[in-house]
């Protein structure tokens, strides 16, 4: 039986301290539900945004194997947006209004996807290591506290991990062809190793909603513990790829058991997530123009949602 002497901000802690899961219609902090809310939204903004660098290699892919594979993959990134603006909406928020937040440059995405794709390894690197450094977050977030995203990410995950395999088997076959092919794996490498680890977030001392995130249990390890483990896990695999890590610092240390790595250049992190990336205008513009090209069918879907209704309504009349 809940303790009615304790305030309800301390019996919510006290449900989260005892691993609860939080549903939508539950109480919570309001600093609780917007926290979810930006942290949701920003999630499914960043995989409607990450359709566009790979959508622009579906046609251009070297085998019709390969446009299967990487049309199946963008379309699990639409599914993956879906679920996650309904868990979104179950906080009390629009789906119009998520829409026009990231239409407008008001919400943020994941800042990754501001660097250019300028050749077929991209799409390798993007999979192996985007999509890698995304599984090592989103893991987590199949435990957080909100039950509804919880629920969402189990299957997000799992079809995330198919992304990763893709992807890197996709640099497996570049690196086992030419010369030429393995020199281009090597550049996607060099172009896509340091933008995947910003993909963590900032240093944990300047992470504002780290602490609280981990109080919450929205997070269960913090960016720079996340970014150690990526970091673990992806450098015996280019190793493997033959190819080398783009960082003169990177050494194995005996002592933590971990790999010591370079300093990350937290100016052009900032820079990109202030919108003056490579490709921050661009996506915004291809974003929009896919938006309104897409009204028709929106429009389509409405009336025809609004027919059945009709003649539901008239049955029962």
């Amino acid at each position: 039986m809940e303790n009615k002497t304790l305030s309800l901000e301390d019996q919510f802690q006290n449900r989260i301290d005892s691993g609860e899961n939080i549903e939508a219609k539950d109480w919570m902090p309001e600093k609780y539900r917007k926290t979810h809310i930006r942290q949701i939204s920003q999630h499914a903004h960043s995989e409607v945004v990450g359709m566009l660098p790979e959508g622009n290699w579906i046609s251009r892919a070297p085998s019709l194997r390969r446009k299967v594979a990487l049309l199946a993959k963008v379309q699990d990134e639409a599914g993956h947006g879906l679920y996650l603006y309904s868990a979104a909406e179950t906080l009390g928020i629009s789906r119009e209004e998520l829409n026009e937040q990231l239409n407008s440059g008001r919400a943020k995405y994941s800042s990754i996807f501001n660097y250019p794709t300028v050749s077929w390894a991209d799409m390798g690197a993007v999979g192996w290591l985007v999509d890698g450094a995304a599984i090592i977050n989103q893991v987590m977030l199949t435990k957080t506290s909100y039950g509804p995203y919880a629920r969402a990410m189990v299957r997000i995950c799992k079809e995330e991990s198919f992304h990763q395999r893709q992807g890197y088997e996709i640099m497996l076959s570049l690196c086992n062809g030419t010369e030429a092919q393995k020199a281009m794996s090597q550049d996607a490498l060099n172009r896509w190793w340091w933008p995947s680890m910003m993909m963590f977030g900032p240093r944990d001392e300047e992470s504002p909603n780290t602490e609280q995130s981990m109080k919450w249990k929205i997070k269960k390890k913090t960016n720079d513990e996340l970014r150690q483990q990526f970091v673990d896990q992806t450098v015996p695999q280019v190793e493997i790829l033959g190819l080398t890590v783009p960082d003169k610092d990177l050494k194995w240390n005996d002592e933590t058991g971990h790999y010591d790595f370079g300093t990350i250049d937290w100016d052009e992190f900032w820079d990109v997530v202030k919108g003056n990336g490579l490709m921050n205008e661009k996506r915004l513009k291809d974003r929009n123009e896919a938006w309104d090209e897409g009204k028709w069918v929106r429009d389509g879907a409405s009336a025809y949602a609004d027919k059945q209704a009709e003649k539901r309504a008239k049955k029962t009349a």
